[in-house]
């Protein structure tokens, strides 16, 4: 048994099927997000700058993107004797285990691995967040109060409150209520999905909700509420930095073009916080003689010999002469040949926009995404295409 006072255990296994063809064929941490990072780097940044280092991460719907990006989990610095990366699919014992049927059975189904830690205190972060935090002042304010659980919150506008749980706190902070995400709530405070729970509290929580035939194994809809109910010391730690959940094409494009605004966005040239990767390592960018690059991120690798302006662009990607990208993402290994023009456009990783295309033009065929386009990792899209703005191009 290895002592620890906090451990984490970070829930990577959703489908993030709201983001379309970027996760037909990788998990959705493993995203990339603004040329060099994944999505699931951030989580695991926060874990290494606050000295948490063990850490369970948790995987279902195509593992085999994060288990390779994770590896042993040096880049983080989570490769400890001591400690470490463990990646923790589901699994299938002589009396128990299945598919992670949410995210408190997913917890759930590795309590033998907490119980080898032992740990005093269990963070529960996700993996699919952007955002800088020191999980130590959270657990530091834990303490301080007292609590049995301590969510982290963060005011959002009230226009948006319907898509978020929200707790209702008194005047010392503890939480009086907490409901998932209905029409007409009474605070605007809403829960990040970031936890810390007492060890034991978690435990009979999880073991309680097992034997519960309604149950829908969710913290939010199913422990939390249980547990106030029950008298538990509950806490809302107020988060003020910046946090983003990128579960949707239009959330996601947002929060990539925000890093380019130089204000109300995450700092990723911080040298004290740093957002670590374990993307591969590639010869310094090339911009080309007729290249002009405006307001845009370059990452290393990429050929740029065509216009680029206001646009993100991740290791390896091209754009040929007498391209422009506007406004777009363009994800690792993304080619952009001669003559294309793309408007407010992903392009997934290894897709191939042939030459003289048109991408991401016209009105807007489907308003949900804000005339968003996206192309599919390794789509490849004819010569001379015209693709409205809004559409989804996928191999399916």
């Amino acid at each position: 048994m290895q002592k620890q006072e906090c451990m984490a255990m970070l829930l990577a296994g959703g489908q993030g099927s709201r983001l379309g063809g970027l996760t037909h064929s990788r998990a959705k941490p493993a995203v990339s997000f603004c040329g060099k990072y994944r999505i699931i780097d951030f989580s695991l940044s926060n874990c290494a700058n606050s000295n948490i280092n063990t850490v369970g991460v948790l995987t279902q719907y195509k593992p085999f993107s994060l288990n390779s990006y994770i590896g042993l989990g040096s880049a983080w610095d989570l490769d400890n004797p001591f400690g470490g990366v463990h990646i923790l699919p589901p699994y299938v014992g002589d009396n128990e285990g299945s598919w992670y049927r949410g995210t408190a059975n997913a917890i759930y189904q590795n309590l033998d691995f907490i119980n080898y830690y032992d740990p005093k205190y269990v963070l529960i972060i996700s993996g699919d967040h952007i955002y800088k935090m020191n999980y130590l002042s959270m657990l530091k304010f834990h303490k301080e109060k007292g609590a049995d659980i301590t969510i982290s919150t963060i005011e959002v506008p009230w226009e948006e409150v319907s898509r978020f749980g929200i707790v209702t706190v008194d005047e010392d902070d503890k939480v009086v209520k907490f409901t998932e995400k209905i029409q007409d709530p009474e605070s605007n405070l809403a829960s990040m999905g970031i936890y810390i729970f007492n060890w034991s509290v978690l435990r009979q929580a999880l073991l309680d909700d097992a034997q519960d035939p309604l149950t829908e194994d969710d913290f939010g809809k199913n422990i939390i509420p249980k547990e106030i109910t029950l008298g538990k010391k509950l806490f809302a730690y107020r988060f003020k930095g910046y946090w983003r959940d990128v579960g949707t094409i239009d959330s996601y494009y947002n929060a990539n073009m925000e890093s380019l605004s130089g204000k109300d966005s995450i700092d990723l040239f911080d040298p004290v916080q740093r957002i670590f990767s374990n993307e591969d390592i590639l010869p310094p960018q090339y911009v080309g003689p007729t290249a002009k690059i405006e307001n845009s991120l370059i990452s290393n690798g990429c050929v740029v010999l065509g216009e680029v302006s206001h646009s993100i662009l991740a290791p390896g990607a091209y754009v040929g002469e007498g391209s422009i990208v506007k406004d777009s993402i363009l994800l690792p290994h993304a080619k952009v040949h001669r003559q294309s023009t793309l408007n407010r456009t992903i392009v997934g990783e290894g897709a191939i926009i042939m030459s003289q295309c048109s991408v991401g033009m016209g009105p807007f065929s489907n308003p949900r995404q804000s005339g968003i386009t996206v192309v599919e990792d390794h789509f490849v899209l004819g010569k001379g295409s015209v693709i409205q703005a809004g559409r989804n191009l996928n191999a399916c």
